[in-house]
């Protein structure tokens, strides 16, 4: 459908089932997802000229002096609102941003993703990307001397009666397909609350809009019954922490450049090439895909996030798995990235991911072995022996890999790459400066 039907399409729907307001959408650098609602008699102006706004007013768009940017709807995106129900029906679109002279926004993460898959279609891929998406239901935002109290004590897999984490996920995954998002799977995780929704796999754009919706159903519904849905990566201790493993793969036309049959795994070379990049790069894009000081009490917290930079079959220890092969499926040939957690920025995570795997193939990495055992059970010296380099400790660690990496440098351009630098070392030394409830409790009554 072309860009004027897709429009008319639009118009003519916002006529026909009574909108009155249409949200549109965009995120700023760190992933928080902005909005502003316009009348549908504004939304013909808005797809032939954009709607203006102050983007030196969000985080990490503009400095005071180029500040004016134009938000153009992308009709593909256009979704009625389920929670908005038939009083003032509401729709969205996602944006993407522009400088008043038409070109796109330095700092638009849509953009970046934008930029690395037209790098990706040079090569002649499209990227593919499938997320399981974690998250835990708390009975309130607040917390007590025990920390947050969870909805249930469940497990893996339990089935819960009258539970309301049963009811969230039948909620949560019927207004995800009345947007038009498929999901694969919905279950109780590990932890006590803790759930996980998985979405069919999709092209790396739509995932990255996707998972901005999933955010804002799953907390929109959390409110409707009584609770509180957090995306943050650890926030109980001694339980798992929230990740987002995806699952990715390159297509060349409709063939899977993954995928070879009769090979090891039935992994093609460009698939072990892209693998050799994910892994080479996994330390200097760390401050991206986990960007909270948060992110690496999840790494380092045990409870099967990935510690080391190793890749395996059907292991889920290694940072990134090669999942096992099913007769006669090789278009679902894939690899699966491990580290990346709940609160990233889908756009710019994606976006690096990609750019790591690319240049693992133009540059011909070579894959180095792979790990075998329960990496998490091995001794440090014995992972020492085999090669096994940890991933960064702290966001600090993981900043210092990144400020001295051209490939982040060169995905994310200067302006998103400063920003992130800048905005994340505040973060780091703000949370240097606290004295914690575990320093008190060790410390100050012996000392």
């Amino acid at each position: 459908m072309s860009t004027n039907k897709q429009r008319d399409f639009v118009l003519r729907t916002i006529e026909e089932r009574g909108v009155k307001f249409v949200r549109l959408w965009f995120t700023d650098v760190i992933g928080t997802l902005k909005s502003v609602a316009i009348a549908p008699a504004e939304v013909e102006g808005a797809f032939a000229e954009g709607m203006g706004f102050d983007g030196s007013a969000i985080e990490g768009f503009t400095r005071t002096y180029e500040s004016d940017l134009l938000a153009q709807p992308d009709p593909t995106t256009f979704q009625l609102l389920p929670w908005r129900g038939d009083v003032d029906p509401t729709a969205r679109m996602f944006c993407d941003l522009t400088t008043p002279d038409g070109r796109p926004a330095a700092a638009d993460p849509r953009n970046v993703l934008r930029r690395a898959l037209a790098r990706a279609s040079d090569a002649g891929f499209t990227f593919y990307t499938h997320p399981e998406i974690e998250f835990y239901l708390l009975k309130s935002s607040a917390y007590g001397p025990e920390g947050p109290e969870p909805v249930d004590h469940a497990g893996y897999f339990d089935n819960v009666p009258g539970g309301t984490a049963h009811d969230f996920r039948r909620r949560s995954v019927r207004m995800l397909e009345d947007l038009g998002i498929s999901v694969e799977y919905s279950h109780h995780e590990a932890g006590p609350g803790q759930n996980e929704i998985d979405l069919r796999y999709s092209d790396a754009l739509s995932t990255a809009d996707n998972v901005m919706t999933f955010r804002t159903v799953v907390k929109e519904v959390a409110i409707e019954q009584g609770v509180y849905a957090t995306f943050m990566p650890k926030p109980l201790s001694g339980h798992p922490g929230s990740g987002m493993h995806t699952h990715m793969s390159l297509f060349e036309g409709d063939v899977n450049a993954f995928h070879e049959e009769g090979a090891e795994y039935h992994l093609s070379l460009t698939g072990r090439r892209f693998i050799a990049g994910l892994l080479r790069h996994a330390n200097e894009i760390a401050a991206v895909t986990n960007q909270f000081v948060n992110s690496y009490k999840r790494i380092w917290g045990g409870d099967e996030a990935p510690s080391f930079v190793t890749w395996g079959h059907n292991n889920r220890s290694a940072l990134v798995r090669v999942p096992m092969y099913k007769p006669n499926k090789g278009q679902s040939t894939r690899v699966e990235y491990r580290a990346l957690d709940s609160a990233a920025n889908p756009y710019l995570a994606y976006a690096l991911l990609l750019a790591a795997g690319l240049k693992g193939i133009e540059e011909e990495y070579e894959l180095p072995p792979e790990a075998e055992d329960n990496v998490w059970s091995l001794s440090d010296s014995e992972r020492r022996a085999l090669g096994y380099a940890p991933l960064p400790a702290s966001l600090d660690h993981a900043l210092e890999y990144m400020e001295e990496s051209e490939l982040v440098a060169e995905t994310l351009g200067e302006q998103v790459f400063n920003f992130v630098l800048l905005n994340k070392r505040k973060e780091w030394e703000a949370y240097r400066s606290q004295v914690t409830p575990f320093e008190l409790k060790s410390n100050l009554g012996m000392l």
